[in-house]
């Protein structure tokens, strides 16, 4: 090897640093190094990842954490979706505003379990750190990330929107907002994360997730996102301005018509309602919605506050690219020590955002999904899903058996009658039980009857058969019709003869009364 070649394989630059000319066709994010030049020839970077020399040893324990708290949110995310899916919707009170927004939260966390899950390299040599296009798990991971951090402020927004309409502006939200929602709530995310990977790209750049780059990152991502989430903070505030008015108004309101009104009898009242009307409309939406608005929320300001750590963190960085003195005392430091970090954390601290800041970042994103669980989630759907197993689990294991009932029969050793319950699916032959012998009587009933037969003869004018009735003349001489009727020969007619109760009748005609309890009662023959 020639004195050339061999200068040009040393590494020239004090330790901890490495000559940018050692790693010529590095394939990772060569603009994620961070490089200063020290001669005109001469470049050199700090080892990667950046974040093992700016943060102590349990910044990886954090980062460790963090994940592990977004799968647990991650989990959570998972069980609303499930119980929403399968459970009845009388256990979930399930809304598409909510099953979106959950879904969101779930995409925004499985871009921390998948590095967890995967481990993945954070460099691709000693100076370069992997990007989208040398690691799967890196456009994954930060893929994720921004579609979910995406679609929650999207479906926070239009959650906020679809409140503010129903109570400010007396809307009633249906079927063509909920397209409109699907269209923007899925969309728009679609749109931009498209752009800022195409546009800018993601890299290892904070910690093991993957994290767009600087180059576009504003106008593609940051200011878009920033934009849609304080107007889904405005709005919500705009509500519960609102809100106070009419509670304000609602107090000075005495008039007596609307002590018991409740909402208005019919749809166009809606507008002219009085104050202390459109006060205990809006307290009933707001006890219906205080959980969604929550969420609301705490999910935008999460997002909030992550994009402005983020956006910090990213410019400090860039700033120290392009100006090398903002960092002169740190560099020097680690030179001095011979790449002992932590005597030079103090220096480096000057210049990055604090570990306490970013442990709160990383916590707050993780922890959406736990909100969503305690906020959204119902003690009806552990009911739910304790039913639920319970019919699988049953349906399985016992069989539905139909009993059919036997005739009963007499127990000739207890003297009490028993019945049998048989199931239609046993084989079992059933032996009829031997009929108890009573005296009998029928002989001897059908005998009186055929004895005593009554002679029925139809009236004239019966309509008991489809026939039609005989027309008569009216006789004025028999009806008595318009004159005084005459007074009768004698004040009685005379009594029918007696008979004995147990003298044989052969036969009467209709209009005659048989002897009450006499001949005529076919349980008498019984009599002892």
């Amino acid at each position: 090897m020639s004195l050339s070649k061999a200068v040009n394989m040393a590494n020239l630059c004090p330790p901890p640093f490495f000559d940018a000319r050692l790693y010529p066709n590095s394939k990772g994010f060569v603009d994620g190094r961070l490089c200063q030049k020290i001669a005109d020839s001469i470049e050199c970077c700090l080892p990667c990842p950046l974040t093992d020399w700016v943060y102590p040893d349990s910044f990886n324990t954090i980062g460790s954490v963090a994940n592990w708290v977004a799968t647990a949110s991650a989990i959570c995310c998972l069980y609303l979706l499930l119980s929403w899916a399968f459970l009845p919707v009388d256990k979930t009170n399930r809304h598409y505003l909510s099953i979106c927004l959950t879904a969101g939260v779930f995409l925004m966390n499985m871009g921390f379990v998948v590095p967890l899950a995967a481990r993945p390299e954070q460099c691709y040599d000693k100076i370069t750190p992997h990007g989208m296009q040398t690691s799967t798990v890196c456009g994954a991971s930060g893929g994720l990330l921004i579609l979910g951090g995406w679609s929650g402020v999207m479906w926070a927004f239009l959650r906020s929107l679809s409140l503010h309409l129903q109570i400010c502006w007396q809307v009633t939200v249906g079927r063509d907002f909920m397209y409109f929602a699907h269209a923007a709530g899925w969309g728009i995310p679609i749109i931009g994360i498209i752009l800022a990977l195409v546009f800018s790209g993601v890299s290892f750049r904070f910690g093991t997730i993957c994290h767009i780059n600087h180059d576009n990152s504003l106008a593609d991502l940051w200011i878009p996102l920033l934009i849609f989430a304080g107007t889904t903070v405005i709005t919500t505030f705009a509500t519960f301005g609102y809100c106070v008015k009419v509670y304000l108004a609602s107090l000075a309101d005495s008039s007596a018509s609307t002590e018991g009104s409740g909402l208005p009898s019919y749809s166009n009242s809606i507008r002219t309602m009085t104050p202390r009307q459109a006060y205990r409309r809006i307290k009933r939406v707001i006890a219906l919605q205080w959980r969604g608005i929550a969420i609301v929320l705490i999910i935008v300001a999460d997002v909030i506050f992550f994009s402005v750590i983020f956006v910090f963190q990213d410019n400090v960085v860039e700033s120290v690219t392009r100006d090398p003195k903002i960092a002169e005392s740190w560099v020097l430091c680690l030179i001095g020590s011979g790449g002992d970090k932590n005597k030079c954390l103090k220096e480096a601290s000057k210049f990055v955002v604090n570990q306490a800041t970013v442990t709160a970042v990383l916590l707050l994103l993780g922890l959406n999904g736990v909100w969503l669980v305690f906020l959204l989630g119902r003690r009806s759907m552990l009911t739910g899903w304790v039913n639920l197993f319970k019919n699988l689990i049953g349906r399985g294991d016992v069989k539905k058996k139909e009993f059919v009932s036997v005739d009963a029969r007499l127990d000739a050793k207890s003297g009490t009658r028993s019945y049998e319950m048989l199931s239609r699916e046993n084989s079992t032959v059933v032996t009829p039980a031997s009929a108890v012998q009573y005296p009998s009587t029928e002989r001897k009933t059908s005998a009186y009857y055929e004895q005593n037969a009554a002679r029925y003869h139809a009236p004239s004018r019966s309509f008991s058969a489809p026939r039609s009735p005989i027309p008569r003349s009216w006789d004025t001489q028999q009806t008595f019709a318009g004159n005084t009727p005459p007074a009768p020969s004698s004040p009685l007619p005379p009594p029918p003869p007696s008979r004995s109760p147990r003298s044989p009748q052969p036969g009467f005609e209709l209009g005659q009364e048989p002897d009450k309890y006499g001949s005529m009662n076919p349980l008498g023959m019984n009599r002892l």
